[in-house]
């Protein structure tokens, strides 16, 4: 199978996701909303629908993997990848399986509990339009067999995954967050569109800004009241609950803090925020917080600010859960250690 082949059959399967008539795939979509009830059918919807605009578009497909040197492989693949998916956001490890894939190599995936339905219907859509795609794929409880690994997990599981891992060809990531740099001088546009930074996903995932960075004297109110829109979540068991959880903490240790109803900030130089919460921090200067995010970089996946501000890499507001094929998380690029070949 040619990558031309690859490329051909993900176009169609684009095809068919946009096609919106597939029952099968929703009744999916609802069977891992009440399975996980973070994974609302309608953050399925939008993952699928990025999915489809930022990942399965012929020109980005092409123009992506033309800088990397990927081999015409052997059939059946030879290779074997095995993949420890994450389950935070919907459909979050797709990314890996689609580059495994195009690099020619077998995926063998371990699913997340969290998100275990949807991936092995889109896998049996891809085997429908070619019957040689089933060499690629192998759904598994417990990896073994495999010549390099992907694994995607906490700080925690890190460890056991490089115990475990270690010894083969590997990528392993950690937990990482993203920030975001404000000045006070942001339109009411880049406010409405940092909202999403925030919120899309409920927060979960490691693209979404758990804190910002702002100078001293900000007014919040602005902010606040852009975040405003996003008070449905109030109407989502979990979330609700983590709100007033820790709504209720704050105020019986008189620790001050903003709220309005839809998210919770406070002080704090931590990265990676509470449920429900934001965190911030002062700054004196551009010059000092460019100073942080660079020795913090280990532990960033991206930062958010006004395009031109800061002296390094950053997302314009409203991107930060927009990734495109070459946005790779933790900064390691996958398709480069796949094309390796090991």
């Amino acid at each position: 199978m040619t990558l031309d082949d690859r490329i051909s059959i993900l176009l169609r399967l684009a095809r068919h996701l946009n096609s919106d008539e597939d029952e099968f795939l929703t009744a999916l979509m609802k069977r891992t909303e009440f399975n996980n009830n973070w994974l609302t059918l309608a953050n399925q919807q939008r993952a699928l629908r990025a999915v489809i605009d930022e990942f399965l578009q012929e020109n980005k497909l092409r123009e992506w993997l033309s800088d990397y040197p990927i081999a015409a492989p052997a059939f059946p693949p030879k290779k074997t990848v095995g993949l420890v998916l994450a389950g935070n956001i919907p459909l979050v490890g797709l990314h890996d399986v689609f580059s495994v894939f195009l690099a020619g190599h077998r995926a063998q995936i371990k699913l997340s509990s969290k998100d275990p339905y949807v991936l092995p219907y889109l896998l049996q859509l891809l085997a429908k339009y070619d019957a040689r795609v089933e060499a690629y794929f192998t759904i598994a409880e417990h990896l073994h067999g495999f010549d390099a690994i992907v694994a995607t997990g906490s700080n925690n599981s890190s460890r056991y995954f490089e115990a475990y891992f270690g010894k083969y060809p590997h990528i392993i990531r950690r937990n990482r967050n993203a920030v975001a740099v404000l000045t006070g001088h942001e339109t009411e546009e880049e406010l409405e569109r940092l909202g999403d930074d925030v919120f899309a996903y409920f927060g979960l995932g490691c693209r979404n800004v758990s804190k910002i960075y702002v100078p001293r004297g900000y007014d919040f109110d602005p902010l606040l009241e852009h975040f405003h829109e996003w008070k449905g979540y109030q109407n989502h068991v979990k979330w609700k609950n983590n709100f007033d959880y820790n709504f209720a903490l704050l105020t019986l240790n008189k620790e001050p803090f903003y709220h309005n109803g839809a998210i919770i900030l406070r002080e704090s130089e931590q990265l990676a925020s509470h449920i429900s919460g934001l965190y911030f921090s002062y700054y004196n200067s551009l010059g000092a917080v460019t100073q942080e995010l660079r020795e913090r970089e280990s532990e960033l996946q991206l930062v958010v600010a006004r395009p031109g501000l800061l002296d390094v890499p950053t997302f314009d507001f409203g991107q930060a859960q927009r990734p495109g094929l070459g946005d790779y998380a933790d900064g390691v690029d996958t398709m480069a250690f796949l094309a390796t070949g090991f």
